[in-house]
């Protein structure tokens, strides 16, 4: 029973604040469960759904086919709930961060309150009292900060490592046929450095990996592509990868900017898909040169 002094007025105030705390705790925990279960079922959901599409790539399956495509959009919507739920764990660990503070606020406040003076016996076993149950709650709070932590890194780096994966299938699907995981699966260690003086000095000197010739307005490249990349990680999986944006060099001295600027792009965008497909950035140089036997833009990939 609290007493009528104003110490008692105080510790009534405080454990108005510690019940408040431990509904928090409560909330937390049960979210953090709810948030954990969603991304295990969106999980489940979202692998049961690439498995089914890749056994149909891998018996053979015509470029582009709409049922693949629908599974896909379902795997895709799968996967967007796994990054909602990682959403909601950042957010939970804000919130459950706030509690902590809050518990930190009433373990200072106990030892501040058993100095006032004005205070009865009662008063002392009160706040005892509420020290043991203040110091119970701090156990709950770690506990519920690791395992917030825990759930947060896993859904982060699941949904981190699936990205690629399912652009990587969106291309499988495109062409029909089945190649894997994501680039990211096959690269492993420290790439080379660049090429002395850039890796534009090889153009005509070095045969590329890949030259993807942009002569018309749409140019599908991404399968070739991720085979020739993926099979050169295969090889080497420290490798890296130079792109060079190529301009014809008979353009006159107007069409010269316009014709280095649109072969840039192509260069940018082949980068892109790259970095989609799960090749990490820093495996990856981008430079431009212009070369007489060059009759459109080209994009020409080398391999170090």
């Amino acid at each position: 029973m609290t007493s009528q002094t104003l110490v008692g007025q105080k510790i009534h105030a405080l454990r108005g604040d510690l019940a408040h705390m431990q509904a928090r705790l409560g909330a937390h925990n049960a979210e953090l469960q709810t948030r954990s279960d969603a991304v295990r079922q969106s999980a489940a959901g979202y692998h049961g759904l690439v498995g089914e599409i890749n056994s149909r790539l891998q018996l053979g399956s015509p470029p582009g086919n709409p049922e693949l495509v629908a599974q896909w959009g379902q795997a895709k919507a799968e996967l967007d709930k796994v990054g909602a739920s990682l959403s909601g764990l950042n957010a939970l660990g804000n919130e459950v961060a706030a509690t902590s503070a809050l518990a930190a606020y009433l373990l200072k406040s106990v030892p501040a309150t058993y100095e006032l003076s004005g205070a009865v016996e009662e008063d002392h076993r009160q706040l005892a009292m509420m020290d043991e149950e203040i110091r119970k709650s701090v156990i709950v709070i770690d506990r519920l900060r690791n395992e917030v932590t825990e759930a947060t890194a896993n859904a982060q780096g699941y949904f981190t490592s699936e990205r690629p994966n399912l652009t990587a299938l969106q291309v499988a699907i495109d062409s029909g046929e089945y190649i894997g995981g994501s680039l990211a699966s096959r690269a492993f260690g420290v790439p080379p450095p660049p090429p002395p003086g850039g890796a534009a000095a090889q153009v005509g000197q070095r045969q590329p990996l890949v030259v993807i010739r942009f002569g018309d307005a749409d140019v599908d490249y991404e399968h070739a592509l991720f085979s020739v990349v993926s099979r050169a990680l295969d090889r080497k999986p420290n490798a890296g990868f130079d792109l060079v944006a190529v301009t014809p060099g008979g353009a006159t001295s107007a069409q010269a900017p316009l014709a280095a600027s649109a072969s840039r792009r192509n260069a940018e965008n082949v980068l892109r898909s790259l970095t989609g497909l799960g090749l990490p950035s820093d495996r990856v140089t981008l430079s431009a040169t212009t070369s007489p036997s060059a009759q459109v833009n080209e994009v020409h990939v080398y391999v170090r």
